[in-house]
């Protein structure tokens, strides 16, 4: 499947960095799995778990209401600029709006709410990811520059497995991330378009005009999970072609599991 990965890639014209983690028995497919690729809104996934983190260790209030004006509105803002009148919003709705609707703002606000980027660099510390790390506000953190805002598909895959999967999070908060991210739609035409209608998905996708990225856990009927974490980096090109890809690499995580 390697070969497969690195054939995908050849055929895109650009970096591909792939960590599929079959947790039934840790077994791995990987491409370029411990280059750095700039993270995108597949952070957004940490910045909530790290504020979950916090409200277990009664750091932080759930409901507790953020302030926020429509200067500090960046896009995509969907649910933080339909309700900009109000004023604020509950925490665990801005957890739920950075995760499931990618909101920019949203993640912003948690950010803040940790006190700032680096804050949630030291939570992936804590977890033992040693890679991952953030260091700007949205919409900064989508531009390259250096190490900045930077994460590896292995350290990705394998941070996500724990915060799901593992004892990092209290079951309720765990189950919160993973519906919210099954109900993603912007990673529609992703990883998850590549597997079998039948697998109960849930997505984490990030762009930018260079990056398409796409963080997954995938459940196949009847076995354990799997964890992808897909990074792209590539010229500018259609939307439709660079999600192809990721599209492809999917369809390549389903074929290995399913032994063919």
């Amino acid at each position: 499947m390697v070969s497969r990965l690195q054939a995908i890639e050849g055929q895109s014209g650009g970096r591909l960095g792939v960590f599929a983690l079959d947790t039934a028995d840790d077994r791995s497919m990987t491409w370029r799995p411990d280059d750095r690729f700039l993270m995108c809104s597949t952070f957004k996934l940490l910045a909530a778990a790290a504020v979950l983190a916090r409200v277990e260790a009664r750091k932080e209030n759930p409901d507790r209401l953020v302030a926020f004006s429509a200067a500090e509105l960046v896009e995509p803002h969907p649910v933080t600029g339909a309700h900009v009148d109000g004023g604020a919003l509950p925490v665990w709705t801005l957890c739920e709006a950075a995760v499931k609707d990618s909101d920019s703002t949203a993640a912003n606000l948690l950010l803040r709410a940790l006190g700032g980027p680096p804050a949630l660099t030291e939570f992936m510390r804590s977890l033992g990811d040693g890679v991952t790390r953030q260091d700007r506000y949205e919409l900064a953190a989508n531009s390259p520059a250096g190490l900045r805002d930077t994460t590896s598909p292995r350290a990705m895959a394998l941070s996500v497995r724990k915060l799901l999967l593992g004892r990092i999070l209290q079951t309720a908060s765990s189950e919160a991330l993973e519906t919210w991210l099954r109900g993603d739609r912007r990673g529609a035409n992703r990883i998850r378009a590549g597997v079998p209608k039948e697998w109960v998905c849930g997505s984490k996708p990030g762009t930018s005009p260079t990056s398409m990225n796409d963080v997954a856990i995938l459940r196949p009927p009847g076995r354990a999970p799997v964890i992808v974490a897909a990074y792209y980096r590539s010229a500018p090109a259609k939307l439709e072609a660079r999600e192809g890809v990721l599209r492809e690499v999917g369809r390549a995580v389903a074929d290995w599991i399913h032994g063919a």
